[in-house]
């Protein structure tokens, strides 16, 4: 999955007047994705360190959110997990705002479970379909369900908001259709409420960005994803 922000004219001329004259854009504003948030975050911070009369803010309203504020000309940066769709560019356009792209990292996407969970250490993309696809909802509600061994325990899920390019990648890679899922979880573009709901319940299942399973291994465990081979979550699983 590969995290890209957008740079719109004005938020270049923002980053070269830093060096030059503080004083021709004081404000940039970035907003979009969670995944991203922390990276931008950090530069945000250093850039602001060494240009004092800058400020940077930085929004987390998900991939899909962030571009709809770019594409109306409401912020300058827009943090994006997934490619920006043909009517988001039209919507661009039409509003007059170019942008060049800019690749800046790739991340993995992570199912992951409460720490107590001990039978869970791998499954199939096709018992993950048989959890997320819109079929499933309110049926598939016990993890006895999903596999025969696994105990007869409510099923609880936790995933990225529909705003999210988490959730668009997800959806697709695991479902088969982009958008396309169950709507009977608790969802959220803040990766850390998903974590906080994972952690805080025995039963539970989730997704979000590799990033935020590393900072919190001390609350979660990963699950191994198969096939065509299994593959534990990772950086060098990643690229």
């Amino acid at each position: 999955m590969k995290l890209t922000p957008l740079l719109s004219g004005l938020a270049m001329a923002a980053s070269l007047a830093a060096f030059n004259s503080a004083s021709a854009q004081t404000i940039v504003q970035a907003d979009g994705s969670s995944t991203v948030f922390p990276v931008t975050e950090a530069m945000a911070e250093e850039f602001q360190k060494a240009n004092p009369g800058i400020k940077v803010t930085v929004g987390m309203s998900g991939t899909g959110g962030g571009f709809k504020k770019f594409c109306r000309a409401e912020t300058d940066i827009s943090n994006a997990s997934r490619p920006i769709t043909s009517s988001e560019q039209k919507d661009c356009k039409a509003a007059g705002v170019e942008y060049i792209e800019l690749p800046v990292a790739l991340d993995a996407l992570t199912v992951i479970v409460h720490p107590s969970n001990t039978w869970a250490n791998e499954m199939t993309v096709a018992e993950l379909k048989m959890i997320w696809e819109p079929e499933a909802q309110g049926k598939i509600t016990n993890w006895k369900q999903v596999r025969p061994s696994f105990p007869d325990r409510p099923l609880v899920l936790f995933g990225a908001g529909v705003d999210s390019g988490t959730y668009d990648y997800f959806t697709a890679a695991i479902v088969g259709k982009e958008h396309s899922s169950r709507g009977d979880f608790t969802a959220s573009e803040d990766d850390n409420v998903l974590v906080q709901g994972v952690a805080g319940n025995p039963n539970a299942l989730g997704f979000f960005g590799l990033a935020y399973f590393e900072h919190n291994t001390d609350k979660l465990k990963s699950v191994m994803t198969l096939p065509p081979s299994f593959i534990q979550p990772e950086r060098d699983s990643v690229g």
